[in-house]
């Protein structure tokens, strides 16, 4: 029952606010296809930047590989430019690579338009793990 808890706390729990983008999902592709005009991307809403917690050992893996230890969850896909997920569908990234103007988050693989506020929280590896 606590890793039940601990997952919806993950989902729906209180959280920090979050700015991500206050331009319409048109002047966010605008924004992305002019700054990264090679890169797939999605745009999501309602969604929560995770922190994970990472040993020493997995931090110098993930900073070896050039990506920290930040995941998003969206409970929304606007669109997807590659046609990974459907109009509805949530979706979790891979890990951050960088982040830009406050609501461009890429990974290694794709970019991800955050649409919107959303909420920063803090998370397991192994709570992270559970919700797939």
């Amino acid at each position: 029952m606590k890793e039940l808890h601990e997952i919806a706390d993950l989902l729906y729990g209180d959280g920090i606010q979050m700015p991500g983008a206050k331009v319409s999902q048109d002047e966010a592709v605008r924004i992305v296809r002019e700054r990264h005009p090679y890169s797939e991307y999605c745009l999501i809403s309602d969604w929560r930047w995770i922190d994970l917690n990472v040993t020493s050992a997995q931090l110098n893996e993930l900073t070896r590989t050039n990506r920290h230890p930040v995941v998003i969850y969206a409970h929304t896909v606007i669109y997807d430019s590659q046609r990974r997920w459907d109009v509805g569908d949530f979706v979790r990234t891979s890990y951050l690579h960088k982040f830009e103007d406050g609501f461009i988050f890429q990974t290694l693989n794709s970019i991800y338009i955050l649409i919107g506020d959303g909420i920063r929280s803090r998370a397991s590896l192994e709570t992270l793990g559970r919700i797939f």
